[in-house]
């Protein structure tokens, strides 16, 4: 092989590898108040999410209880950095960037303040343990304690 054959293939190499560090959370997920952090009355919901994941997009559709009312709802994440309109838990339209980081996936949810002409930001986390069988998503907004609801796989 030459030098150039040999840059080339390396090139190829690096393009290849985030792509291999990068999970898969397409499945059905419970949701698991007692294993979640800072939940406040979302300890009473129950909830079942599904996702489906190509590499550029993944859409997880939530299906909810609370107080004997049942939603569904759906958000829609590109993959490849792209913004996408969401509608974030208070219904406010939110504009949602999600990235790679290894193999957790971050996405910023950036909707109005509540004051007129300020913006409130709040990082999500999405991560898989070892095996595979439970998800956590981590939610910061500002110094705020995290909230943390973590799921398992059905």
């Amino acid at each position: 092989m030459t030098m150039n054959g040999i840059g080339v293939f390396l090139g190829m190499a690096l393009l290849v590898v985030p792509v291999l560090a990068q999970s898969d959370f397409a499945g059905k997920w419970e949701f698991k108040p007692s294993l979640s952090k800072n939940i406040g009355m979302m300890s009473q919901m129950k909830l079942i999410a599904t996702v489906k994941q190509t590499d550029s997009e993944m859409v997880v559709t939530n299906a909810s209880t609370f107080n004997g009312v049942e939603q569904t709802s759906e958000l829609h994440f590109d993959l490849t950095g792209k913004s996408v309109s969401n509608k974030d838990p208070m219904e406010a339209t939110a504009e949602t960037v999600t990235r790679w980081e290894g193999k957790n996936l971050v996405t910023t949810w950036t909707t109005p303040g509540s004051v007129a002409g300020t913006k409130t930001v709040r990082t999500e986390t999405r991560s898989l343990s070892s095996d595979g069988r439970t998800l956590t998503v981590d939610s910061k907004r500002g110094n705020a304690p995290a909230m943390v609801m973590v799921y398992e796989r059905k």
